[in-house]
C-alpha cells in the first residue's frame, strides 16, 4: 500500500541542513526512481547514529495516524522498537530494564540546554544545535519539580541478552520512552557500552578488570577504548577506531 521500508546505515540523519547529505534531502530523487505519484514522509527512523528500518509512507493520514500509534502505544506500556546492539562487556543479568532520568547537560558550563526538546519524540540529535556541546547525561533519581518541569524525562529500556562471547554481547533492546541517545547512555548504566559509541563509553571505567561507572563530569569524551583482543578481532589498528560505527541497529517495528 502506501508504506515503503528502507535499511538506513550508521551516520545518515534523517534531517539535514540545506546541501547536506540526510534521508529527507533523498526521499525526492526516491521518489522518483520508484516512480510514485504523491510525496514520501518519514513515518519512523532511527537516529542518525544508528542503522535500521526507516518507514516512509506516501499518504499523509497513514504517516499521522502510524505517528500516533507509536506514541499511544509507549504510553500504553507496550514497546513498538526492537534494537540490536553489540556491547562491550556483558550485562551480570540475562534481561531486566534500565530506569533512570535523563536531561541535556552542556559541557562546558554545566547548565542545562533547553532549546533541544523537539528531538525528543524522533529519538534523533536535532542538527540546528550541533555547534554546542551537548551530552546526555542520568539523573538517577529526578525530583518531580524537574520532571514537572520537563528538564529531566523518565525513560525505560527492557533488554534482553540474547548470546554472549569472549566479553562481548549481543543485546535486544526496547525501549518504551523516546529521548536522544537513551539507548547508549541505557547501556553504559548497564556498564557494557554500545560498541563504536565514543560518546559515552567513556563513562564506564575500569580497575583490575572490574567495571564501574563515572560521573560525565569525571569522563571526557573520547575515541572508545578497546582492548588489543578485540581490536585484533575487528581487525582494525589503535588508529582507526574513530571510524568504528556505533553497533545500535533498529531491527523490527510493530505495526497496527
Amino acid at each position: 500500500g502506501a508504506l515503503l521500508a528502507l535499511n538506513k546505515p550508521p551516520g545518515l540523519p534523517v534531517l539535514g541542513r540545506p546541501g547536506d547529505l540526510s534521508l529527507d534531502a533523498l526521499l525526492p530523487t526516491l521518489r522518483r526512481r520508484l516512480g510514485l505519484a504523491a510525496e514520501l514522509h518519514v513515518v519512523k527512523a532511527p537516529a542518525r547514529e544508528y542503522s535500521g528500518l526507516v518507514l516512509l509512507s506516501s499518504c499523509y493520514h497513514t504517516t499521522k495516524k502510524l505517528q500516533q500509534f507509536f506514541t499511544n502505544a509507549r504510553r500504553r506500556g507496550q514497546y513498538p522498537a526492537t534494537y540490536r546492539a553489540i556491547t562491550v562487556g556483558v550485562p551480570a543479568e540475562v534481561e531486566g530494564e534500565i530506569c533512570t532520568g535523563l536531561r541535556w547537560q552542556q559541557q562546558e558550563d554545566r547548565t542545562m540546554v533547553r532549546g533541544c526538546r523537539q528531538a525528543e519524540d524522533t529519538g534523533d540529535t536535532p542538527g540546528s544545535a550541533e555547534g554546542c556541546a551537548r551530552l546526555v547525561v542520568p539523573v538517577p533519581a529526578p525530583g518531580r519539580c524537574s520532571l514537572a518541569r520537563k528538564d529531566v524525562k523518565s525513560t525505560l529500556t527492557r533488554y534482553r541478552v540474547l548470546s554472549a562471547m569472549e566479553g562481548c554481547a549481543l543485546l535486544q533492546l526496547q525501549p518504551r520512552t523516546a529521548f536522544p541517545e537513551q539507548l547508549q547512555v541505557h547501556l553504559a548504566l548497564l556498564l557494557c557500552p554500545a560498541l563504536g559509541d565514543h560518546k559515552h563509553s567513556s563513562l564506564v571505567g575500569r580497575v583490575l578488570g572490574v567495571p564501574f561507572f563515572l560521573t560525565p563530569e569525571t569522563a571526557p569524551t573520547r575515541t572508545q577504548v578497546l582492548d588489543k583482543e578485540l581490536l585484533s578481532r575487528l581487525g582494525l589498528s589503535p588508529r582507526q577506531l574513530h571510524h568504528l560505527p556505533l553497533h545500535i541497529h533498529l531491527q523490527e517495528l510493530m505495526l497496527p
